[in-house]
């Protein structure tokens, strides 16, 4: 089956809404704000364009719902400016948080471990949440104990060497028996 190339959909990359300014404003009459605050009162459209233009600023639409419409003049260029830089700033300071997987054996070793302990405090660290899983498999399904005490190792040594930096770890989930899986969460 051949499928036509439809072009893609570009969303709206810029999130800030796009404000009706100067001509655009399709209301005849505007309750007019001024730069400073003040209220100028009900306006009729034109005239509150040449009130903008004469002070070499913008009438822009703040309040389309109401009626009249609530106009507002000010720099246009350099209220968007900060509205993205407000955005950015907010964006930035947003903390991504994901859940990182650390996957382990009932037989494993002790090299092993130190290393999966290490994975988990850097992860841990860089604020993510910690899914400590364990496959079984075969006969270790009659052996769960030996799993557990796997998974519990790996968590006593992680809240170990967390204590060494002063950060508290909670275990999210405790250690949950899931199918042929045995997992526990863990977090800062």
């Amino acid at each position: 089956m051949r499928r036509s190339f439809r072009g893609s959909k570009q969303q709206n990359q810029n999130p800030i809404k796009e404000l009706k300014i100067n001509e655009k404003i399709f209301a005849p009459k505007l309750v007019v704000i001024d730069e400073e605050g003040q209220n100028l009162g009900i306006l009729s459209k034109q005239e509150a364009v040449d009130i903008a233009k004469a002070r070499d600023l913008d009438l822009v639409e703040v309040s389309p719902l109401v009626d009249p419409p609530i106009c507002k003049i000010m720099n246009y260029g350099s209220y968007k400016y900060q509205k993205e830089k407000q955005e950015r700033k907010a964006k930035a300071k947003q903390k991504t948080s994901e859940l990182k997987t650390i996957k382990l054996s009932s037989r494993i070793s002790d090299h092993d471990l130190d290393l999966r302990v290490n994975k988990a405090v850097e992860f841990l660290t860089d604020g993510h949440k910690v899914r400590i899983e364990l496959q079984l498999r075969g006969r270790e399904h009659q052996h769960v104990d030996i799993a557990k005490e796997a998974i519990n190792k790996i968590i006593t040594r992680t809240k170990e060497k967390l204590a060494d930096t002063e950060k508290e770890m909670k275990i999210e989930q405790p250690t949950k028996k899931l199918g042929s899986k045995l997992s526990a969460i863990i977090t800062l």
